[in-house]
């Protein structure tokens, strides 16, 4: 047991650490694991070789990226694949509309289109789009460009 005086401050019971929330630069997933494979996972936890469930599974995940970085470097050579963040925004795509010109968009990663784009804009500036990651745009505009998603 601790004892205080009067000169010791008293630590917070129920003290709480305010962080501000960073700009989201990942996107949350769900999956479910069998009873086995979730038990083996806490067990590598409770020993101290992982922090928790998520330090596991992320590590794991990058592992087979890296045992596949080869594959996927190679399909973005062939698919002509933007590789990490494609930003658009109206001022981009109301120059390629002036220009007359069309995107084909294929992003591995993150594609955003800038919330002030329209869907009439989006519809005459982007011929099709694939993105194998995830894509951040309006309602509108994802309804916009329903078919032309890949």
């Amino acid at each position: 047991m601790v004892q205080y005086d009067a000169a010791m401050p008293r630590p917070a019971r129920h003290a709480v650490e305010i962080k501000p929330t960073p700009a989201p630069d990942s996107e949350k997933i769900t999956i479910n694991l069998g009873f086995v494979d979730l038990g083996q996972i806490d067990l590598l936890v409770r020993e101290g070789f992982y922090a928790n469930r998520t330090d596991f599974i992320r590590t794991a995940i990058r592992q087979q990226l890296q045992h596949h970085g080869e594959a996927v470097r190679q399909t973005v050579a062939r698919q002509t694949l933007t590789l990490g963040i494609q930003r658009f925004t109206r001022a981009d795509l109301e120059a390629l509309q002036r220009a007359g010109e069309h995107l084909d968009v294929r992003v591995l990663g993150l594609a955003s289109i800038a919330d002030d784009v329209s869907p009439e804009l989006a519809r005459a500036t982007i011929a099709s789009i694939a993105v194998l990651g995830s894509l951040q745009a309006s309602a509108a505009v994802r309804a916009a460009l329903a078919d032309r998603m890949r």
